[in-house]
């Protein structure tokens, strides 16, 4: 009897979700998101150090909450192109013998990124897919923070950053309009160069594993 009441609960729960007609080619879709970042931002080589960082000295990027937009485009019946578009600010802060130093402040980054994506699931239902592809990363802004600035640093520069992105996610439909649930997460590989000046001199430059993870909840509609 148990087993005839969880198929039941099962079926009705099904029943429950609106279906929709799956994506076709030449569909467009719209998501609208709250999204997690939480960059490494560890540092894995110190090219050149004219101020003399402490031995053991280490970072980590803090982590962000952000508004992002994702725009995809359907080239075949489960297969997509997606972009986002959406900017994260971040302080990068000192660990080990420099624990606790704001060392970079208020880093913007445009995370400009093309996944292709296929999509599984049966016409009708929920949707999950899997992504891949090259990302961009655009630093806008940012400055030494107050340790650097006190060790002679007067201005700071992340380069911008060719990387990649791998991708998973779940669309939900919600109703036959085209509306749904989506959820999605992404793991970015990257590895950045950070440089600091005193004037127009490079006193410390160091590289950077930054492989942010960022997670994604919010709703999609699709035409």
């Amino acid at each position: 009897m148990k087993k005839q009441h969880l198929s039941l609960i099962a079926l009705a729960a099904a029943a429950a979700i609106p279906g929709q007609a799956a994506a076709k080619a030449g569909d467009i879709q719209f998501k609208i998101f709250a999204t997690y970042v939480a960059p490494d931002g560890k540092i894995s080589d110190v090219k050149l150090d004219r101020i003399g960082l402490p031995a053991g000295t280490q970072t980590k990027a803090d982590d962000n909450v952000t508004p992002t937009i994702a725009i995809e485009y359907y080239v075949a019946d489960h297969i997509s192109l997606e972009t986002i578009a959406g900017v994260t600010q971040h302080d990068v802060s000192g660990r080990g013998a420099l624990n606790g130093a704001t060392l970079v402040s208020n880093a913007k980054i445009v995370p400009a990124t093309l996944t292709f994506k296929y999509h599984f699931g049966r016409d009708g239902g929920i949707q999950p897919y899997l992504g891949a592809g090259p990302s961009y990363f655009i630093f806008i802004d940012e400055k030494p923070g107050a340790t650097t600035r006190s060790l002679g640093a007067t201005r700071q520069k992340m380069g911008d950053k060719l990387g990649a992105a791998l991708q998973a996610g779940v669309d939900i439909p919600v109703n036959d309009k085209g509306l749904a649930l989506s959820f999605d997460a992404k793991r970015y590989f990257l590895r950045p160069t950070a440089t600091w000046y005193a004037g127009t001199t490079e006193v410390l430059k160091t590289r950077h594993k930054l492989d942010p993870w960022v997670v994604s909840a919010g709703v999609a509609f699709r035409f």
